[in-house]
């Protein structure tokens, strides 16, 4: 999983952040892929929860992954830690998930992604990230960042439950800022990484409106990331 950008790193639908018994975004079990880009969603805001697994994304307290590879030149690293920390997004309370990238062992980026995962679909929603970038040790901007609730931001789907080849969908909403958006094209893929070799991946094509750039991404069954554009699994938490 990467939740930040790249393209980052994002599934619309109007919420009060004053109102935290209203619904809130999720995807329905079952539901079948749509042609168009999805946008709504709704579940029972008493399904939501912090912790628990997504067949592609593992969101429990100490977990992590570490993915390696070169890009413009330079060796970059990225590490992924499920916080044993959550915070409350928009009414939502969210679990804090860091990923901390390094260039040529130069600290680049840190970003506190904020998710929550249906109980039942086992959906994970992204509620937006906090984002410092980093330029010769110090921080040199804050590119990227949104919470949902706050300037128009709207919560997305990260990662669906149970995915299905063709479903397309926002992964966050938030105008002229971040406007993730995946679409699956394989539930088959095997891949051969330093970390291991892994069958039936998941495969995604991710793009944005807001540039004509497109990456794809790689998730093992019950591991998560696995490749983001040059970067490829090195290590992850055993369990």
């Amino acid at each position: 999983m990467t939740c930040a950008k790249r393209p980052g790193p994002a599934a619309c639908v109007l919420f009060s952040s004053c109102v935290a018994s209203m619904l809130f975004a999720g995807q329905a079990a079952g539901q079948k892929p749509a042609l168009e880009w999805q946008e709504q969603f709704q579940v029972n805001p008493a399904d939501r929860a912090t912790v628990g697994e997504n067949p592609y994304l593992v969101l429990r307290p100490g977990y992590q992954l570490v993915l390696e590879g070169r890009e413009s030149g330079k060796t970059v690293r990225l590490v992924v830690s499920v916080l044993d920390e959550t915070k409350v997004v928009g009414g939502i309370e969210t679990r804090v998930v860091e990923e901390r990238e390094t260039a040529n062992g130069l600290l680049a980026e840190v970003s506190r992604n904020y998710l929550a995962i249906h109980k039942t679909t086992h959906d994970v929603y992204y509620l937006g990230e906090d984002v410092d970038e980093y330029e010769s040790g110090r921080i040199s901007g804050h590119d990227g960042a949104w919470l949902h609730g706050t300037g128009g931001a709207r919560l997305g789907l990260l990662m669906p439950g149970s995915p299905a080849v063709g479903q397309r969908y926002y992964q966050e909403v938030a105008p002229k800022v971040a406007m993730d958006r995946a679409e699956v094209v394989s539930l088959s893929e095997r891949v051969i990484t330093p970390a291991g070799t892994f069958e039936t991946c998941l495969k995604t094509k991710e793009s944005t409106p807001l540039e004509p750039s497109r990456e794809s991404k790689l998730y093992a069954p019950g591991v998560g990331l696995i490749t983001d554009g040059s970067l490829v699994l090195v290590s992850y938490t055993k369990r």
